[in-house]
């Protein structure tokens, strides 16, 4: 098994990799190491009217990924310097098109989140090339649950709007790979870097959480923004361990970026 040495932030780690895994450092994880004791902070987008909001220094589970994919794909090294190139590729990750027109045009269900970036060729789903198991996407949570998001409260047409996209949604089948089927050491096929989006038993959603592999010693490790711990971490025990500790995890999906 290679080893590989990660710098990032005055911190040196041991990452290892599969045989089958990339054979350098992953940049997806050097730029996720940046973000290693980042706040947890929530709701940090819900702001009116729907804009593309940059705060490097909070950020939840998705957005802390998305913030690694456009410094990847930006090929910038610092979020907080705003430029032009991260904010573009930060905009085409987050809103459906690349469009800010509205709260619904945000990709607020990661299954059109992962739809949108493989049409604008910079997300490659390789779950469905590597795991047999698929689900039928049930997707309703939010047009049914409208006083729980402030932007829907008190607002049927965006509701409405929220509902159309969950239908067209519905019905599509995915690949997942349930969470009993990882080994501690990872699978050959999920590389260093690789996103990954945690599915849920949630009814009406597809994905509660996301984050990104790292390799560690023999383990694969979940690197994330932890609503638990307040801040951004990679888990001391291996992600097999993780997705086993939380009943609502089934399994998940393995997204990688088109470099």
């Amino acid at each position: 098994m290679k080893t590989i040495s990660l710098f990032c932030l005055g911190v040196c780690l041991t990452v290892a990799a599969p045989l089958a895994a990339q054979q350098h450092p992953s940049i997806v994880t050097a730029n996720a190491l940046k973000f290693l004791n980042t706040p947890y902070v929530a709701h940090t987008l819900e702001q009116e009217p729907e804009q593309l909001i940059i705060r490097c220094n909070e950020v939840d589970c998705i957005i802390l990924v998305e913030y690694v994919m456009a410094l990847t794909l930006s090929g910038e090294s610092d979020c907080r310097a705003h430029t032009a190139a991260f904010a573009d590729r930060l905009r085409q990750i987050r809103y459906r098109n690349g469009e800010v027109n509205g709260y619904a045009s945000r990709l607020h269900y990661v299954a059109e989140w992962i739809e949108n970036g493989v049409k604008a060729g910079f997300i490659e789903d390789i779950t469905a090339a590597h795991s047999p198991h698929t689900q039928t996407l049930r997707l309703n949570f939010m047009s049914t649950h409208p006083d729980s998001y402030r932007q829907l409260r008190n607002n049927p047409a965006e509701t409405a709007r929220m509902a159309e996209t969950e239908k067209r949604l519905s019905g599509q089948v995915i690949h997942w790979l349930p969470k009993e089927e990882l080994p501690d050491e990872g699978l050959s096929w999920i590389q260093d870097g690789d996103i990954l989006a945690l599915t849920t038993q949630a009814d009406g959603l597809d994905v509660s959480h996301m984050g990104i592999a790292v390799y560690i010693g023999d383990e694969l490790r979940l690197l994330h923004a932890s609503s638990q711990k307040e801040k951004v971490v990679i888990e001391d025990v291996p992600l097999r361990q993780t997705l086993a500790n939380n009943k609502g995890w089934t399994g998940m999906r393995v997204l990688r970026l088109i470099l």
